[in-house]
């Protein structure tokens, strides 16, 4: 049977490996939402309904995919 400092040790590696995977998605929803949202004000400005909105769209969906693989090479590392 493992004891109670084990426990935590192997709770504290597991923390330390998957530490730097766990914001990797927020951070990717974030990219992408704020996109849109810019691309909804630009729309308005420029009445230009739906094209800013989507261009933008696809333009975080690329920018976030983009840091989120970075991310994930550069901590295999």
């Amino acid at each position: 049977m493992s004891t109670e400092p084990d426990k935590l040790k192997n709770i504290n590696r597991i923390y330390r490996t998957v530490g730097p995977y766990i914001g990797l998605g927020m951070q990717l929803a974030v990219t992408v939402i704020v996109m849109i949202f810019l691309g909804i004000w630009l729309d308005g400005i420029f009445n230009l309904d739906p094209v800013l909105t989507i261009t933008f769209a696809f333009l975080g969906v690329f920018a976030g995919l983009y840091n989120f693989i970075k991310s994930v090479i550069k901590s295999d590392k």
